[in-house]
């Protein structure tokens, strides 16, 4: 491949723990395709997909991946494995002893293996080049041209601004963020002619520059579905978290013509997860980033349509159809909905921190912010996983993360495994029987003072960065009037609607409601939302795929 002179040449990556070996693979590319080609060599599968992740940002493109197999901490076959998130057109090489061969014939179906390659590979010229001159022609043959990327202009303590990069974040939607007062972001606010008093400025791939945009005109200009293809489905999910896409995934892949309403970005509260470590079929964990994007990827694949930043405000039922409204006065109708509306975490109510969210104040948004976090003291406010994840996240690159626990321990709400890898973290200290008090700083938070719940004591602290994983209100408010809930909020369905057998007044049918049935006949409910609802990632899925199964029910009786 011939490459016009100043442009980025597409990359050839090699991944071997054993730094001997790693420098000799990547010689031996350099000296075949260094003219052509960027070799670029990794001595862990962790900082392999860094380097990937950051190759993606900036648009390069990625050719081939060799990896040995036997790493520590991440092997070979779950590097491959997590490289086809960010990477899914490059070949995929394994680099195996004699004895891994059996290990390489399982990985061609795990992670769509092109070649394994036992060691060694000397004469290079007649085991390695010819194995990787083919690759590089069968990726060729596609169409690998960079997409150009989305650029954010902002200042660093803008609420908006890190709204706006969080938003792009969770839709997997590639950017790269320039701060207003740095040189490239002067260069780009002066050729978008803006002064940078109005902030942020996003410039989109094709270069218009959009100034503080609102979630829905930026979510068209970057390429995300805001409008409904039809104005009738089968299936209407309400809610795109871990509940929502398990049923997309299903009733797409089931036949039914299924839509999934998003108001902001798929994922949930899961999506915002840094590594989920106990959900079934991961054992080194996967973030929620990356279970998000799969599921997305799934539910497409199967002809879900996904639309995002729709508000969905009402629901009525108009004879046999079920019918959803947006908060811009438009509707869609279905035979059946399924409301996956999950939950949100609850704001903290003390002084100072309503005006400082988005400057230092952050819910539930330690992947997007972390970066900035280097070398800083992070306070985390919340003793369930969310903050326990978001704790072990950031302690990565925090010179300290203080777990504010309002709790006696985090033995009563956090899984066991998680409290012992915090145990282990030297530079995560817990702090049980504390809460914030107040919050204090005039552009950005400077200070926390923390109260003792027990004896009343205060402290005041000095803290840039605050994240709070509190609570779990229902997002079900427009929802009042329309199917019956609990007195905090949460939806009721199936047996909670039948405590004493009988169905609830207004019920139409002769049969009791299904299982994840509403007080509406054809609208079923999944996931957190639920009353009564096991708050786990994996019965949210579950939920999500047993609703399909009672809607398919619901909808040959009907």
């Amino acid at each position: 491949m011939t490459q016009a002179a100043g442009t980025t040449r597409t990359v050839i990556m090699t991944v071997d723990d054993d730094p001997g070996v790693s420098r000799a693979v990547a010689r031996d590319l350099r000296r075949r395709y260094g003219a052509a080609y960027r070799v670029v060599r990794a001595e862990s599968g962790e900082s392999a997909l860094d380097a990937l992740r950051e190759l993606k940002l900036r648009g390069d493109l990625v050719a081939v991946l060799l990896a040995d197999y036997r790493m520590p901490q991440m092997n070979g076959i779950e590097f491959l494995e997590q490289a086809l998130d960010v990477y899914p057109a490059a070949r995929r090489v394994l680099l195996t002893a004699y004895a891994d061969t059996n290990a390489a014939i399982d990985a061609i179906n795990v992670v769509d293996l092109d070649h394994y390659l036992l060691k060694p590979w000397d004469p290079p010229e007649e085991k390695l080049y010819p194995v990787v001159d083919d690759l590089l022609q069968a990726w060729r043959v596609g169409d690998h041209r960079p997409v150009p990327s989305t650029k954010v202009v902002g200042h660093r303590w803008s609420a908006r601004s890190s709204e706006v990069r969080e938003f792009l974040a969770r839709n997997q939607v590639p950017y790269r963020w320039y701060p207003s007062d740095g040189p490239e972001g002067r260069r780009l606010l002066s050729a978008a002619g803006q002064d940078g008093q109005r902030l942020p400025v996003v410039i989109t791939p094709d270069g218009t520059p959009l100034v503080e945009p609102e979630a829905p005109d930026l979510a068209a200009r970057v390429g995300l579905a805001t409008t409904p293809a039809a104005d009738f489905y089968d299936l209407v999910v309400v809610g795109g978290g871990p509940a929502g896409l398990g049923a997309a995934v299903y009733g797409a892949s089931e036949g039914l013509r299924t839509v999934l309403v998003e108001r902001s970005a798929t994922g949930g509260q899961a999506g915002q997860s840094s590594r989920i470590e106990n959900y079934l079929g991961f054992p080194d964990g996967v973030s929620g980033g990356q279970l998000t994007e799969r599921a997305r990827r799934q539910a497409a694949k199967f002809g879900a349509e996904i639309l995002t930043t729709r508000e969905v405000t009402g629901l009525e039922a108009g004879g046999a159809a079920r019918i959803v409204r947006f908060s811009d006065g438009s509707a869609i109708a279905a035979h059946s909905v399924i409301l996956a509306t999950g939950v949100s975490y609850r704001q903290l109510t003390a002084p100072g921190t309503h005006e400082l969210a988005g400057c230092g104040v952050f819910y539930g948004s330690a992947l997007t912010e972390a970066a900035s976090c280097q070398g800083h003291d992070v306070y985390v406010v919340g003793g369930a996983n969310s903050a326990g994840q978001a704790a072990m996240y950031l302690a990565r690159g925090a010179k300290s993360v203080t777990l504010l626990v309002r709790g006696e321990s985090l033995a009563a709400s956090m899984s066991y495994y998680l409290v012992q890898q915090i145990e282990e973290t030297p530079n995560i200290h817990v702090r049980c029987g504390t809460v914030v008090e107040s919050a204090h700083g005039d552009v950005h938070l400077e200070r926390l003072t923390l109260r003792d719940a027990l004896s009343g004591a205060t402290e005041r602290v000095d803290a840039q960065w605050l994240f709070v994983f509190i609570g779990a209100a229902p997002l079900t408010d427009w929802l009042d009037g329309a199917v019956l809930r609990d007195a905090r909020g949460f939806i009721l369905a199936g047996p909670d609607l039948t405590p004493d057998g009988r169905p609830p007044a207004d019920w139409e049918l002769d049969r009791p409601p299904y299982h994840l049935e509403t007080s509406v006949p054809g609208v079923f409910v999944a996931g957190d939302a639920r009353a009564e609802s096991a708050k786990r990632v994996a019965s949210a899925v579950g939920e999500g795929a047993m609703a399909v199964m009672l809607v398919h029910r619901y909808l040959e009786q009907s």
